[in-house]
């Protein structure tokens, strides 16, 4: 049986997950995007030339600009669109799709001002009934190319959950199942402004030492902030959280990275982002999660620290000294 899939937004990791799906020949899948000129050019070189360039998008793959085209049928819908952009665009789809059709998220990030999750956001607007996560470890260079990826999918819906691994699971594309959506939220958002962190210690040269540990206290608040609101601790430990915090905090692909690795540099934020159309949510996030740790006394000084940097133009290596002079105590439990 042919199972129609549509995926909102043309990004890296739309693409990406288009070309994974469209390997199926039981799929039928529909590439979606939001600006006309990204879609003619889509259709005119048939690749995402700026994005995943040498990577061809076959003629199987329907590409549209018509939101309710794009939807109508669908089985399943897959979101992947910025944070940032995530609401305004999906109410372009609004009155086009049923509440029914379950819509999976890939999008890593918290709406600032409501500090709601994407599939929280994603029922607000169109109403949806059965909603899930898609998170890990998944550059989209890689999985574009069919390099072996794992992946974990969190729906309250197990039966959900379920469906969509085996519409994605293949052989170089393992998929696992979670009932944590808090957590594999939390944990794909938060993650990314301690990618920004660990640029900023490769933008100021800093080695290995720093970046392991960086790695393991930034476990630490990631965890204890998921789990202030209602997240399963293990979650942290699994694909959503260790496993896509290293990628993110060591790839070369990884745009928070790389962001933070020009403040470590001496770039202001401004200028860094004026110069990419790429969106990296740990700037975004950062300023999210600031305010509720401050909010709820979370104790979370590298993301404090990653916010003063960004925001408040706190020099990096003062930042560091700061983080490095706190007070000395025991490592204690793995939550201390």
């Amino acid at each position: 049986m042919v199972k129609t899939l549509a995926i909102l937004g043309d990004g890296a990791w739309g693409t990406a997950v288009a070309l994974l799906l469209a390997r199926n020949p039981d799929h039928r899948v529909r590439l979606w995007s939001a600006r006309e000129a990204n879609a003619r050019l889509l259709h005119e070189k048939r690749e995402n030339v700026h994005l995943l360039p040498g990577v061809p998008i076959p003629d199987s793959i329907e590409l549209h600009t018509d939101p309710a085209a794009a939807v109508a049928d669908a089985d399943l819908l897959i979101e992947a669109i910025p944070t940032v952009h995530l609401r305004t665009t999906l109410e372009r789809f609004r009155g086009h799709c049923s509440p029914n059709q379950p819509v999976v998220s890939l999008t890593k990030g918290i709406e600032i001002g409501t500090f709601q999750r994407p599939t929280e956001i994603i029922a607000n607007v169109l109403g949806t009934l059965r909603t899930a996560v898609l998170s890990g470890p998944t550059h989209a260079e890689e999985v574009c190319r069919g390099m072996p990826t794992s992946i974990v999918v969190a729906s309250a819906d197990e039966d959900l959950a379920k469906s969509i691994q085996r519409t994605f699971f293949t052989e170089r594309f393992r998929v696992y199942t979670s009932g944590d959506v808090v957590g594999v939220e939390l944990a794909g958002a938060l993650k990314n402004v301690i990618a920004v962190a660990a640029g900023i210690g490769d933008g100021l040269k800093f080695g290995d030492n720093a970046k392991s540990a960086l790695l393991t206290r930034g476990l630490v608040e990631m965890s204890r902030f998921g789990i202030a609101f209602g997240a399963k601790p293990e979650t942290f430990q699994g694909l959503a959280g260790v496993g896509d915090l290293i990628t993110t905090c060591i790839s070369p692909h990884g745009r928070n990275r790389r962001v933070g690795e020009r403040i470590g540099r001496g770039e202001k934020l401004a200028d860094i982002l004026a110069s990419t159309p790429m969106i990296a949510e740990g700037v975004t996030t950062a300023r999210s999660v600031h305010e509720h740790a401050d909010r709820l006394t979370i104790d979370m000084p590298i993301s404090r620290a990653v916010y003063q940097m960004l925001y408040e133009d706190k020099p990096p290596l003062q930042a560091v000294e700061e983080l490095m002079l706190r007070s000395p105590r025991s490592e204690g439990t793995a939550l201390s």
